[in-house]
């Protein structure tokens, strides 16, 4: 991922592919700073169907809120929900 002063673009007509792609940035980031629960979290999400798919960003939604050193990883996730109505 970039430095913590970047931010992120709205982007909201990423497909499942993009979508993927985003969550896996943040899993590969996530493990990179040994949060080892967002990486749990995240993995094997390839594929999955919407609702467990939306289940599973909400939930490493919920490890990284709150958390200032973690804000990007949560935007990411965020512009990542903002796109799962777009899954088909």
């Amino acid at each position: 991922m970039s430095s913590p002063d970047d931010t992120v673009k709205l982007v909201k007509n990423l497909d499942r592919a993009a979508v993927e792609a985003k969550l896996t940035e943040v899993r590969r980031a996530a493990g990179k700073s040994n949060l080892s629960e967002l990486v749990t979290a995240l993995s094997g999400i390839e594929g999955l169907p919407r609702s467990q798919l939306e289940q599973r960003v909400k939930s490493a939604q919920k490890l990284v809120l709150g958390k200032p050193e973690h804000k990007l990883l949560l935007a990411q996730l965020e512009l990542a929900e903002l796109n799962l109505p777009n899954l088909k």
